[in-house]
C-alpha cells in the first residue's frame, strides 16, 4: 500500500482524518499557522502542524490552510475572514492539545451546530429519502411510481383479491 509510507503513515487514514475536532466557522477563508522549526516554545506549534493540520484540512475543504516557517520569533496562528478582518491567536508555549482546544473554542463550531448540520445533510441529500420533512411527501410524487392508491385505484392484476381469487 503505497500511502503507508513516509513519516508516520497513519496521518493520511480516513479514520484519523475524520477524527479532527476542530471545524472551523464558516466565514473563516484562511486559516495561517506561523512557526519555527527551531526553539523550545515552538515545541507545540510544530506537534500542532505535524499531527492536526492534515485534519484540519480534511474537515476543512473550503479554507485555504497556510504554513509558514522560521519567519516570527513566536509562533501564532491567524485566522482571515470574509469580511476582511483577521484574528491573531498566540500559541506560543503551549502543547497541540492546548492548542487545538482554544482553537475549537475560538474559530470552531459549537458541537450543537455541527449536530444541526448533519441532520440537515442528512436528510437533504438523499433524493430517495421521502415523508415528514423530506423534499416528498409520498412516493408517489416520484415519476415512474404507481400513484397513491386512495386517490387512484390499483389495476385488478395487482391487487391480491382478484390476483388470487379462484377462477
Amino acid at each position: 500500500m503505497p500511502f503507508m509510507k513516509g513519516r508516520e503513515p497513519i496521518r493520511r487514514t480516513l479514520k484519523y482524518l475524520n477524527a479532527g475536532k476542530l471545524v472551523l466557522k464558516d466565514k473563516v477563508r484562511i486559516f495561517s499557522v506561523n512557526y519555527n522549526t527551531y526553539g523550545e516554545h515552538h515545541a507545540g506549534a510544530r506537534e500542532f502542524v505535524f499531527w492536526n493540520i492534515p485534519q484540519v484540512q480534511f474537515k476543512n475543504p473550503q479554507v485555504q490552510v497556510l504554513t509558514l516557517k522560521n519567519m516570527t520569533p513566536s509562533p501564532f496562528v491567524r485566522c482571515y475572514f470574509e469580511d476582511g478582518r483577521d484574528m491573531l491567536i498566540d500559541i506560543d508555549g503551549k502543547g497541540h492539545d492546548d492548542i487545538i482546544d482554544h482553537l475549537v473554542k475560538v474559530v470552531g463550531k459549537t458541537r450543537e451546530q455541527l449536530d444541526a448540520e448533519a441532520r440537515l445533510a442528512e436528510s437533504k441529500d438523499n433524493p430517495a429519502n421521502f415523508g415528514y420533512g423530506c423534499d416528498r411527501h409520498c412516493i408517489c410524487e416520484i415519476p415512474g411510481q404507481i400513484a397513491c392508491p386512495g386517490t387512484v385505484p390499483l389495476p385488478e392484476k395487482m391487487r391480491g383479491k382478484f390476483l388470487f381469487a379462484p377462477k
